[in-house]
């Protein structure tokens, strides 16, 4: 199957784009060690046995003072900077890509509703998307993951997750729906649907059968980006402080833990992380470009 994607046009693009392969591979090995970190981590920094605080600010091995057991060094509770990379890889991208997941749901499903029935089912969906558009995405986030977690302060680790994983999606989801309704606007009005509906088929089945497969393609495209920005999105509301729970630090919290000794000489606490979403968004956006190119007639 790899092979036979490979001949494809889409794959014969891949090969011959020297960007999409170095992106696909940082990814892949981010992915890798976001995954597996239990085994891949030469650390567990967030069992409180293992901590020594006389481990604490340690600078990287390269450096005066390092220790090899520490590559990266250590925070100031005396965590290995490379495992918690690698744990705190694992959040941010568990909850970028499940908050994408529900908003491409949510996003096709309105979508291919209020393009395909129009109407006043439209016109309402779409005034609501309006609505959405018309708020900053980081502020919605923001305003639902802090009214989340004061009606529920003593939460248990996966309702916090889960409502984090709903701020992002809540405007999300918008992008997703006005994108397959023009899509499906286009899509209703050809031959093989109308001889669907010439035949008795269902409209839910032609929906789901016949228009879905066919305005798939700009959804991965704005899929595989917007990976990148909920990642980026969940960094930020973890810096802030109402993001992951302080017991399972993502990205975003380290970076913050981090920014408190940042001109205290201790730079690796902070830019460790730092450079980690970088590359994971930057990997993730670079792919989503060539996707997009790959995937348009008007380019091949």
């Amino acid at each position: 199957m790899f092979l036979r994607w490979l001949d494809s046009d889409v794959g014969h693009s891949f090969r011959n784009s020297p960007t999409a392969i170095v992106a696909a591979l940082i990814a892949a090995v981010c992915l890798f060690c976001a995954v597996f970190a239990p085994w891949v981590a030469p650390h567990n920094p967030f069992d409180l046995t293992t901590l020594e605080l006389s481990n604490a600010r340690l600078p990287p091995a390269w450096s005066e003072g390092g220790s090899s057991n520490f590559v990266l060094g250590t925070d100031d509770q005396g965590r290995d900077i490379l495992s918690a990379l690698m744990y705190g890889a694992r959040i941010s991208l568990a909850v970028g890509i499940a908050s994408v997941l529900l908003s491409v749901f949510v996003g096709v499903a309105l979508g291919l509703l209020a393009g395909f029935l129009g109407g006043w089912i439209d016109a309402v969906l779409m005034r609501l998307c309006d609505v959405m558009l018309s708020f900053p995405a980081i502020l919605v986030a923001l305003l639902i993951a802090g009214v989340g977690r004061a009606l529920f302060p003593n939460a248990h680790e996966s309702l916090a997750f889960g409502v984090l994983i709903i701020s992002i999606s809540l405007t999300g989801w918008v992008q997703y729906a006005r994108t397959v309704r023009g899509s499906t606007l286009v899509e209703r009005h050809k031959e093989y649907v109308q001889a669907a509906r010439v035949t008795g088929v269902a409209p839910l089945r032609i929906m789901r059968k016949h228009v879905l497969p066919n305005v798939m393609g700009p959804v991965l495209v704005l899929a595989t980006i917007q990976v990148a920005t909920a990642i980026i999105t969940e960094a930020t509301l973890s810096f802030l402080g109402v993001g992951a729970p302080p017991t399972s630090p993502s990205l975003g919290t380290l970076i913050r833990v981090g920014n408190d000794y940042l001109f205290s000489g201790e730079w690796w606490i902070t830019i460790f992380p730092g450079l980690m979403l970088v590359l994971i968004a930057l990997s993730v956006n670079l792919l989503g470009d060539w996707l997009r190119d790959a995937l348009n007639p008007r380019l091949r």
